[in-house]
């Protein structure tokens, strides 16, 4: 006789986990520990450029330019209500600021309009050079008297400023968290257990983010909002297993039971969500890449923390959990099930007119690839001076044109090819700017024009000449005689510059005014041109993205091309990357549709063995997607192309599981219920799963949406808050009247996996059973049993035992073990 029936694996694994949960809390101390110091190595990357494919002209273009040239900050400053000659006098004043090289103001309309002055401030440094950063705060001093707009990257941190706008988020978003929990679940210190798990997760996957690269600034601000959210189910579906278990077992017997039975259950409910994340890694923008990685990692310790932390605070919080009990807060919704049986013949022509609405409406959803224009509901103090300096001056569309250095010549002759385009308002570089006296910075000169232009001695000016093409090896050239010996006016500046200090000569000796022009070109040397690249800068009259522009991009190639071929010509500017994320998306997005879409569908198969059921759930999900973007088609407001694609992986991955929960309990009801009564009670049954799981998501993604400044992540949290709404809805006033409009046809088509069939025993009598029974017990059961049966047993037992007992002994479920009445146990 067995006196102990045998434990299966998941069985196994949760006594594990509880009886050594104080292990698991010192192991989780040391790496909280951990998580915190290694939280600051993680490096966040703020361009989402970089996440282009390399052979895109954005990605090449940028390595030449990080590789050869420098990008000087810059600002524009528009002044309000100010006079044309106080904007004059404060010219002056800035341009004497730590770092800027040139203030460019003047009096037509494009600097002075209606009172208002707009100054474009160049800098001599980068954006993050500390005398840059000195300058622009110098200037804020300077404007502070004034009404002044600023529109600059100096001194500005995005990556903190999200940081802080996400930590402000977590906390509000905790707090609604914690009432919307408090409606749902059964005891109040259950909330404790939930925000200790989460936060502990929550802490490890941030601290761990440093094995990777580099993160995007995006999965840096959004992974903790959207962990928090999208696992709170399985914690949910934990412990109200744990409190199922704990109205008849002993806090650690009712834990290893609610563990060993919610393990498969929370991992298959897991696997849509980790799927749907799962296809962003398959888009050919790596953005998509970065973001799943992080948000599966996220997802991966939610899991862990749940299966071997959660089990340890629910035991520690065994005793306060039974105190704080209080009655259920959320009302019955039957009304939800009997308007699903009245209205179940309409359902069909309502879905089919859904569905078909929102796949034309969303197909004509504008996309955008820049987030400049962008607006949201909290603004940043550079957005809101960007708005009112394009209101009052307009924006102007600049691009960078980068060409192999040297030729002078080519370059002249295309920047005026360019310079008469309608399309373009002007162009800058060396072959345009002019020196002095009509000639421009490129131009070469004889020695004799040089002395003129200059005023210096003509015998001075050849010994200079002369010691150029001795430093150039441009022997010769002087030989054919000095007299014609060109030179081109930047090159021999430059060399001025360098040869007079090692000289040690003084430059306003020889050249008087003319000297201070060299320390302006030695700064516009390190933007505009090194040993291998010159840029040029070409100031377009058309919108940053348009089809017109993205074509105009391939005129300029045509017309600069044929000066270097063979050779890298490369345009770079919003517009460009603009034209290479939109090749990308059209990819992307069939990608991400078919494969979320194709991932849930299989996941969705194996779970309810039924091809019309899963297309039903995946159907009613889909249209939710395409009814969400549709509200943009009709507003006309555009969608940044990264919040629909993550939106379309996070909202089929994620809420598919509330028509999944709808569904299985829509099942389970109708083996023993009529399908209008099984969809009643079903929805009554899923309704605070769906509502705790729903309502968090939604109120969290909506609060990124309004509580953030950056335009690509407060987009993202603003769809994916109102697509969750519209599934929610889709699933609990669309889904019940088709569950009971295709009853029938969902079980025709329900097929079964072949499996090992188990032996079936036979016995009569009285018998302790242990494990899940299939087949006839005084009538057909299949179910997790834990009992005695007095009667016949003709069925097979997956798992555990079955024990024939006598009269006079008993079956201690407790401690599964056989007693004689009034006896000790036996072995």
């Amino acid at each position: 006789m067995e006196s102990k029936p045998k434990k299966n694996k998941m069985e196994k694994m949760a006594t594990f986990i509880v009886d050594k949960r104080h292990l698991f809390f010192i192991l989780y101390l040391f790496a909280l520990i951990f998580s915190v110091i290694a939280i600051p190595w993680t490096k966040v990357e703020n361009d989402i450029t970089t996440y282009l494919s390399d052979d895109t002209e954005t990605k090449q273009g940028l390595i030449v330019m990080s590789d050869s040239l420098i990008t000087n900050g810059t600002a524009r400053i528009m002044l309000s209500n100010v006079t044309y000659e106080t904007a004059l006098h404060l010219q002056e004043q800035m341009a004497d600021c730590v770092g800027v090289s040139m203030v460019d103001f003047d009096d037509t309309s494009a600097h002075y309009k209606n009172a208002s002055a707009l100054f474009e401030v160049s800098f001599a440094g980068e954006t993050t050079d500390p005398d840059s950063v000195l300058g622009m705060e110098q200037i804020r001093q300077l404007l502070a008297p004034y009404d002044a707009s600023i529109d600059t990257q100096i001194g500005f941190d995005e990556i903190a400023q999200l940081t802080t706008e996400m930590g402000s988020i977590l906390l509000v978003g905790a707090g609604i968290m914690f009432i919307v929990l408090v409606l749902t679940s059964r005891s109040y210190a259950e909330i404790l257990v939930f925000l200790c798990t989460f936060g502990v997760a929550a802490i490890l996957n941030l601290g761990t983010n440093f094995v990777f690269e580099k993160i995007s600034f995006i999965s840096n601000a959004v992974t903790a909002v959207l962990q928090l959210a999208l696992a709170v189910d399985y914690a949910i579906i934990l412990c109200h297993r744990f409190s199922d278990e704990h109205e008849t077992l002993a806090p650690r017997e009712a834990c290893i039971a609610a563990l060993s039975k919610a393990l498969p259950e929370i991992s298959a409910s897991s696997l849509t969500t980790i799927s749907g994340l799962a296809a962003m890694g398959f888009m050919e923008f790596r953005l998509g890449m970065d973001m799943a990685m992080c948000l599966v990692k996220a997802i991966a310790f939610s899991l862990l923390t749940v299966f071997t932390l959660m089990p340890g605070f629910l035991m520690l919080f065994s005793n306060l959990i039974d105190k704080t009990k209080h009655k259920k807060l959320l009302p019955k919704v039957n009304f939800i099930g009997k308007f699903a049986v009245a209205t179940r013949f309409l359902a069909l022509p309502v879905f089919v007119v859904a569905l078909t609405a929102g796949f034309h409406f969303s197909s004509q959803c504008p996309f955008c690839y820049d987030y400049t224009d962008l607006t949201t509901a909290k603004q940043s103090e550079i957005q809101v001076a960007y708005q009112k300096i394009k209101t009052t001056f307009g924006t102007s569309n600049m691009v960078a044109l980068v060409v192999p250095t040297g030729n002078y010549e080519a370059e002249q002759a295309f920047l005026a090819e360019l310079e008469a385009r309608p399309e373009v308002n002007s162009v800058m570089g060396l072959s345009n700017i002019e020196a002095m006296d009509g000639y421009v910075l490129t131009d070469s000169l004889s020695p004799r024009d040089f002395s003129e232009l200059i005023g210096l001695d003509y015998e001075v000016a050849q010994a200079l000449y002369t010691a150029y093409a001795v430093s150039e090896s441009q022997y010769g050239d002087m030989l054919g005689g000095l007299e014609n010996y060109k030179i081109p006016l930047y090159d021999l500046f430059m060399f001025l510059k360098g040869s007079m200090d090692d000289m040690n000569i003084s430059l306003d000796s020889i050249m008087g005014d003319s000297a201070d022009m060299l320390g302006q070109l030695e700064t516009a040397q390190a933007s505009l041109r090194s040993d291998d690249y010159s840029r040029m800068v070409v100031y377009l009259n058309l919108p940053m993205e348009s089809k017109a522009t993205f074509a105009f991009l391939d005129t300029i190639h045509e017309i600069v091309d044929p000066y270097y071929p063979g050779q890298g010509v490369y345009i770079l500017g919003n517009s460009t990357s603009c034209r290479d994320l939109s090749s990308s998306f059209s990819t992307d997005n069939v990608v991400i549709s078919l494969l979320s879409a194709f991932f849930v569908i299989l996941i969705l198969l194996f779970t309810f063995k039924s091809a019309v059921l899963a297309v039903l759930l995946i159907g009613v999900i889909q249209t939710s997607i395409w009814l969400n973007f549709s509200i943009n088609t009709f507003t006309g407001i555009p969608l940044y192309f990264i919040g629909y694609l993550t939106v379309t992986a996070i909202q089929m991955g994620a809420n598919i599981d509330y028509a999944i929960v709808l569904s299985s309990h829509f099942l389970e009801n109708k083996k023993h219920m009529s399908p209008k009564e099984a969809i009643v009670e079903a929805v009554n049954e899923a309704f605070p799963t769906i509502f705790t799981s729903g309502s968090i998501l939604t109120v969290a993604a909506y609060l990124v949406g309004q509580m953030t400044s950056q335009p690509v992540v407060a987009i993202m949290g603003t769809v994916l808050g109102r697509g969750t709404f519209i599934s929610i809805l889709m699933v609990l006033f669309v889904l019940p009247q088709l569950l009971v409009l295709f009853s029938g046809l969902i079980d025709r088509t329900s097929f079964k996996v072949k499996t090992l069939e188990l032996p079936t025993r036979e016995a009569t009598g009285t018998m302790a059973i242990q494990g899940h029974i299939r087949g006839h017990v005084n009538g057909y059961i299949e179910a997790d049993v834990r009992g005695v049966l007095h009667g016949k047993l003709d069925a097979s037992v997956a798992t555990g035992t079955t024990v024939n007992i006598t009269e006079d002994q008993d079956f201690d479920a407790s401690d599964e073990t056989i007693q004689e009445k009034g006896g000790e146990n036996h072995a």
